[in-house]
């Protein structure tokens, strides 16, 4: 009998998301978190997904990485999920930076190993994680496919033009300095959702998609391409975040460190976890910031109406490098669920052919769905994303090329 689960796992510094899929149907068996890992307090949260199953709970001192999958692996077996099942293909791997040398899901061996750790000092923050998450799992099933997703290469077909910054090309070169993009994924399943929602094939439609979360990201695909995306180097740059500058003068950290006196990881801190929405008003939770539009709090008002700025320019800017623009699509946390935010950033945008229909928009749902009128020149959608599929799914069309003809 083929193998046809993919337990995918994305491994954070202090964390393990995972979830558990037959790829016969793309249905879950199990989701799951290990956080808080090295702590006194950590938690792992278990939910069985077949035979309605219900969520256990676990609190207790998980030391590192290898201990989390082994109590992930002794959750699942509870379920007769066990990772020595016959029935598992493979373990997907988000990895968050692959370069340029990763345009694709790969198997990994040691010199994909070496080639990640190599692009540490271009994500010190994720890929040492993503390095710790496959090493465990290697450990724990070392017959089994390891597979790695890069957050990036999704965004590898932009062209140079797109990609490169206007610095000196050797030092760019020298630096691995470029715009390399992230959230590929989620680009690349919206992406392709969204032009199987209008009924077409991916390779005919031109999408904007806006991966709006508390990270934020907008790519502008042509044809199930990404041509150009908001994120850069690092994911800092573009829109503005709930805790991320996103895009600014380079020359205000020289004054802050000339006029200020503040150090580079001072200037990091600030740019990365003190900006944004929460930098502007003190709350990065879109929810929350609504409530006090409301009750007359112009700070908030101030910080959505600069995230919705920085948010038309990306559209306006994407329809130029398109040119021919089918669909505009909202994903992720933020995008997915807050109306007056994919409604602000549409309006007034009436001679790109863009508008939303008032009770389309305020529709509630998990399903992807339009909602702009029906006469609408321009397509917009609504499409929850789902990174964890896509990373199932380019997990197993890897290691087994037939995919569900199974």
């Amino acid at each position: 009998m083929t193998a046809t689960r993919v337990l995918v796992l994305n491994s954070g510094s202090s964390s393990v998301k995972y979830q558990l899929l037959d790829m016969r149907d793309s249905n879950r068996l199990a989701v799951g978190l290990v956080e808080r890992i090295g702590e006194e307090n950590s938690r792992l949260k278990h939910t069985p997904l077949t035979d309605g199953g219900t969520s256990r709970e676990r609190t207790e001192p998980i030391a590192d990485h290898a201990a989390a999958l082994q109590a992930v692996a002794e959750e699942l077996a509870k379920d007769g999920l066990g990772l020595d099942s016959t029935e598992l293909a493979a373990i997907g791997h988000r990895v968050v930076h692959g370069g340029q040398s990763f345009t694709e899901p790969t198997v990994v061996d040691d010199a994909v190993l070496a080639e990640i750790e190599r692009l540490i000092p271009v994500a010190p923050l994720h890929n040492p994680a993503n390095l710790t998450g496959i090493r465990t799992a290697q450990a724990l099933r070392p017959d089994l496919p390891q597979v790695a997703v890069f957050d990036t290469a999704f965004h590898t077909t932009m062209p140079e033009s797109a990609a490169r910054y206007a610095i000196d090309v050797e030092t760019a070169d020298t630096h691995r300095i470029r715009r390399y993009g992230f959230h590929g994924t989620s680009h690349a399943y919206v992406s392709r959702a969204t032009a199987e929602l209008l009924g077409r094939a991916p390779e005919d439609v031109n999408v904007i998609v806006l991966h709006l979360g508390n990270g934020a990201s907008a790519s502008a695909v042509r044809g199930g391409k990404c041509v150009d995306t908001s994120m850069g180097l690092t994911p800092l740059e573009g829109l503005v975040m709930g805790t991320r500058s996103g895009d600014m003068d380079p020359a205000v950290i020289f004054h802050l460190m000339r006029v200020g006196g503040m150090s580079t990881d001072e200037i990091d801190t600030l740019l990365n976890k003190k900006s944004g929405l929460i930098g502007l008003c003190g709350d990065n939770d879109m929810r929350e910031i609504r409530r006090r539009i409301d009750e007359g709090d112009e700070r908030a008002k101030l910080a959505f109406d600069i995230y919705i700025h920085r948010l038309k320019k990306y559209i306006g800017a994407y329809c130029a490098v398109l040119g021919r623009v089918d669909a505009i699509a909202f994903t992720a946390g933020v995008g997915e669920n807050a109306a007056p935010v994919r409604e602000a950033a549409v309006a007034g945008l009436e001679q790109l052919g863009l508008a939303v229909d008032d009770e389309l928009n305020a529709v509630r749902s998990d399903e992807p769905r339009l909602i702009s009128p029906a006469d609408a020149r321009v397509a917009v959608a609504v499409v929850p994303t789902d990174e964890e599929l896509e990373i199932a799914t380019q997990t197993y069309a890897l290691v087994h090329p037939a995919g569900k003809n199974i």
